[in-house]
């Protein structure tokens, strides 16, 4: 059984061709402000209802969170004999993770929804983790091939957030981003090695939709870093700056939006 994050705030039902994935969505995974009941006593009071209803189960809970320090949902549950598995909230500032930790996210949760009926997984995030908890979701059922097409395992589970939530956690479009990688997990059969190999990238253009107006004249002078790993040392996986633009005036153009008839 899979559940997703933590205070009640809608119940949906997920039917991937007759297959059914019941997830319970809370509020504070939809919260963008600060949590104002007594975050403590509530996590408790909802574990305390699966262990009442599921007395077979056991529960796993997987949390999305930011920085090294312990997590809320962590120091809530402490009393409680309740693995508790860390993954990052975002990778580089997007809300996406890396090919490492997607492979060992979706191994671990597999095996872990195989081993018995009964066990109970449960996603819960920090505020403004939302982005990256439904892109895992998604990838856990592509990864379960409960689902074959990309844009509808994301579409499904984005779908029962408020529309305007998305913008309000990232200051970048992160689908784009997330359909790629979810690309490299529904064709991970057809792929020799999994995860696959880091690849060198080749960057021919930057179309830029939207500019923003720094100016006041509706234009801006932006200037691009790449960051990735070393080519040349493949056991250092620490992302590096790989390319900037010169900041010599004469190598920083000015963009402005197209005037349209």
């Amino acid at each position: 059984m899979l559940f997703s994050v933590f205070k009640i705030r809608t119940y949906f039902n997920l039917i991937y061709d007759d297959v059914s994935i019941w997830c319970i969505v809370f509020d504070c995974c939809f919260s963008t402000g600060a949590w104002e009941q007594d975050y403590k006593a509530y996590a408790g009071n909802i574990i305390s209802q699966y262990n009442e209803t599921y007395p077979e189960s056991s529960i796993t809970i997987l949390d999305f969170r930011d920085g090294e320090k312990v997590s809320r949902i962590t120091s809530a549950l402490s009393d409680y004999d309740i693995m508790i598995m860390d993954y990052p909230r975002h990778y580089e500032g997007c809300p996406l993770l890396s090919m490492e930790v997607i492979h060992h996210f979706v191994k671990s949760t597999e095996s872990w929804l195989s081993v018995a009926q009964e066990n109970i997984l449960i996603m819960h995030s920090e505020l403004g983790g939302w982005p990256v908890l439904a892109f895992m979701v998604a990838a856990l059922s592509l990864y379960r091939k409960n689902v074959a097409v990309e844009t509808k395992a994301l579409d499904m589970i984005y779908k029962q957030a408020p529309n305007d939530l998305l913008p309000m956690m990232s200051p970048m479009n992160p689908l784009p981003s997330q359909l790629r990688y979810l690309q490299y997990v529904s064709r991970r059969n057809a792929d020799s090695e999994w995860p696959p190999a880091g690849k060198a990238l080749t960057l021919d253009c930057v179309i830029m939709r939207m500019i923003t107006d720094f100016d006041g004249k509706g234009g801006c002078c932006p200037v691009f870093r790449i960051y990735g790993r070393d080519p040349l040392l493949h056991i250092d996986k620490t992302p590096k700056l790989l390319f900037s633009t010169p900041r010599r005036r004469k190598n920083i153009r000015y963009y402005n939006q197209v005037r349209r008839p």
